[in-house]
């Protein structure tokens, strides 16, 4: 087993479960846009990818659309749906322990820098991070694989052999290989066992406290 120094944390479904929080900001930005939808479970594919991705894909929204989407979405999400969200159990002791241990934790996401750096001061977990990089608010550098290389980057002094970047979707798995650094993906979160087994990561994890055994 490798040893390794440096720690992506996927947020949304790997940190905390967001679900009530994106799902009815999602469900504002819809409504706005005459599609209406009541059953939130619907929405949770929405968890993880870039918005625009989700809106271009799943409902055919065109780049004004989109656009449009986005703002509504972001207009909800800003007041009251990033707060409506919570920690999976173990997470702050987990922080902690690897904390302790030396490593250096990063947080890789695709929600914007500015609105993950609020989640984690939410939730008190700032003290733990070292870095914190996130998509832009304009939609660029947006997919995975671009901020896991940001990351890379800010910590270039480190090889790669000594990264791993941990998530619940495909799309952190994808990042991580397109970086040539390991992964671990975890089924707690909104990823099926099947979708991440198909990216083949270098390990499957079923809980938090699982993530000990390969760190």
């Amino acid at each position: 087993m490798k040893n390794y120094s440096v720690v992506l944390f996927d947020l949304d479904g790997t940190l905390s479960d967001p679900k009530i929080g994106i799902t009815k900001s999602v469900q504002h930005a819809l409504q706005k846009a005459g599609v209406m939808v009541n059953d939130l479970d619907e929405l949770e594919p929405f968890i993880g990818p870039p918005l625009q991705v989700s809106f271009q894909e799943i409902y055919g929204f065109n780049d004004t659309q989109i656009t449009r989407a986005i703002r509504d979405y972001r207009e909800r999400f800003t007041e009251r749906g990033m707060f409506e969200n919570k920690l999976y159990e173990d997470i702050p002791a987990l922080l902690a322990h690897l904390k302790q241990q030396g490593y250096i934790l990063t947080i890789a996401t695709s929600k914007p820098t500015v609105f993950a750096e609020q989640i984690i001061k939410y939730f008190q977990l700032e003290s733990y991070f070292d870095l914190v990089v996130g998509s832009h608010l304009d939609g660029s550098r947006s997919a995975k694989g671009e901020i896991i290389a940001e990351v890379l980057q800010q910590l270039d002094s480190y090889p790669k052999d000594q990264f791993i970047m941990i998530g619940d979707r495909k799309y952190d798995l994808i990042g991580a290989r397109e970086n040539q650094i390991d992964a671990i993906g975890v089924t707690y979160g909104f990823g099926s066992l099947e979708e991440l087994k198909n990216e083949e990561p270098t390990y499957i994890v079923d809980h938090v406290n699982d993530l000990l055994k390969y760190l």
